[in-house]
């Protein structure tokens, strides 16, 4: 189960597709927008338990402005349940929930997450090369998303690498920058455990020695990552693991 702290944007199709597609993949979700209570969320689960509903994933933020200032929106990926918009009903009829409504699963919408750490410049180059390669793959029906934050400091990369482990979906880490190491170096390491491979790229300290893979070009770094998860391609990190490019 992961928690975000962020908002997520939502693809809310019409019920009959999203079942369809739902029931394709075994895997469900919806989306409940609601009051901000104690006890809110307790109800709903105890709802989804007695529907058999094996939640996987699950993320709650307030809204803070528009039209649902201070209502809670809440998304669940659960598997278990043959009829997601049966349980979307009941769900509707507990005091101070508004509405639920059936999505496709982040993964069918998103995919799979390439995320860049590193420096601005870096960073930037990375995600050309990986938008670039994934826009090749989703064309072909595939769905792999690109996330990048540039930062500075030891400190502040060091605690967006570990935060790499408590996102959903994250597929490859790619580091880029010029020059990191000490605290960024173990937390790579603690990602690594997590079976999220990293791709480094070449630079000074410490971290190219314990990445996954060195890539001298920042864009072929990001075409690499890309290539690594899609289910097309050929190229495999594990094969090449330590070595540099």
């Amino acid at each position: 189960m992961y928690w975000h702290e962020y908002h997520d944007i939502l693809c809310i199709l019409p019920a009959d597709i999203t079942v369809t597609e739902m029931k394709q993949s075994g895997l469900s979700a919806l989306t409940l927008t609601s009051g901000n209570r104690p006890g809110l969320l307790h109800e709903i689960s105890m709802v989804m338990l007695a529907h058999g509903a094996n939640i996987l994933m699950t993320q709650q933020s307030v809204t803070g402005e528009g039209t649902d200032t201070c209502r809670s929106h809440i998304y669940f990926e659960f598997e278990g349940v043959n009829e997601p918009e049966e349980l979307a009903k009941e769900l509707r009829s507990i005091s101070d929930v508004y509405e639920a409504v059936t999505n496709l699963p982040h993964s069918q919408v998103w995919g799979k997450r390439i995320i860049i750490v590193g420096g601005g410049a870096q960073v930037a180059q990375v995600a050309m090369g990986a938008v670039n390669e994934a826009d090749r793959h989703n064309i072909r029906g595939e769905r792999i998303s690109v996330d990048t934050i540039p930062l500075v400091g030891e400190k502040n990369l060091a605690e967006a690498v570990d935060g790499v482990r408590r996102l959903s979906r994250a597929s490859v880490l790619v580091v880029a920058g010029a020059l990191m190491g000490g605290e960024i170096s173990k937390a790579v390491e603690r990602v690594k455990k997590d079976g999220i491979p990293v791709i480094s790229l070449k630079m000074a300290g410490s971290v190219p020695k314990v990445a996954d893979l060195v890539v001298t070009d920042p864009i072929q770094a990001g075409v690499f990552a890309v290539m690594h998860v899609s289910s097309l391609a050929v190229f495999d990190i594990d094969r090449i693991k330590g070595k540099e490019f």
